[in-house]
C-alpha cells in the first residue's frame, strides 16, 4: 500500500517543520470511524438499517454496529433505544485500506470535487469529512439510486495541532482545497 510507505516517512519529512526528538513523536493514524445517521427514515422503513448496515459492511468491509438513542426525545419521536445510526470504527490494515480506498478511489468521483477545506481539521488533529452520497464507493450498485445516503467519516490522528495535523495529512496524499493568493478557499 502506498500509505504505508508514507507512514513510514513521516518523521524524516516533518521532523525540521515540529522539531520532534523521536520517530514516536511523529504523528501517526489512530482510527477512522464512519457514521450514517438512519432516524427518520427508519421509523417509516423497517428494512431501512438492514440496508444501510450491508451497504456500509460492503464499503468498509467490516460489519457496523447500531446506534440507540440515549433518551426519549417527543420532538423527534424517538424512544430510548431505538435504532438511530450505524457506526463502523476501522483501525491497522482496514483503516489503510479504507483511506487509501477513499483518497484515490471514492473522493475523485465525487461531482464537484475541489479538495477538502482545510477548516475540516480540528484542534485536536482530527479531520472530519462529510460525504452526500454513498455510490462514490465502486462496492455500491449504481441501480438503486433512490437509496442513497450520506455519511461522516472522521480520521482520528495523534497530531497535537491543527497545522501538525494538516501537514501530516498531507503527506498522506489528502487532497486539500487550494488556496488563492487572494486568501480565499
Amino acid at each position: 500500500m502506498i500509505t504505508t510507505d508514507k507512514l513510514k516517512t513521516v518523521y524524516k519529512t516533518l521532523k525540521d517543520k515540529f522539531a520532534y526528538k523521536g520517530p514516536m513523536a511523529a504523528p501517526r493514524l489512530v482510527k477512522i470511524v464512519i457514521n450514517v445517521g438512519t432516524g427518520k427514515r427508519s421509523r417509516n422503513d423497517k428494512e431501512w438499517n438492514k440496508l444501510v448496515a450491508d451497504r456500509l459492511s460492503k464499503i468498509t468491509g467490516h460489519k457496523p454496529s447500531s446506534t440507540g438513542a440515549k433518551q426519549s426525545i417527543a420532538n423527534f419521536k424517538t424512544r430510548e433505544g431505538d435504532v438511530i445510526g450505524q457506526v463502523v470504527t476501522l483501525r491497522g490494515k482496514r483503516m489503510q485500506a479504507f483511506i487509501e480506498k477513499l483518497l484515490h478511489i471514492a473522493l475523485p468521483r465525487t461531482k464537484d470535487f475541489r479538495g477538502i477545506k482545510r477548516t475540516a481539521v480540528d484542534t485536536m488533529g482530527n479531520l472530519s469529512i462529510g460525504i452526500k452520497e454513498h455510490t462514490i464507493f465502486p462496492e455500491t450498485s449504481d441501480e438503486e439510486l433512490k437509496n442513497v445516503f450520506g455519511m461522516a467519516i472522521t480520521i482520528v490522528t495523534t497530531a497535537k495541532s491543527r497545522d501538525e495535523a494538516t501537514a501530516f495529512l498531507e503527506h498522506l496524499g489528502v487532497p486539500f482545497a487550494k488556496i488563492d493568493t487572494k486568501g480565499k478557499k
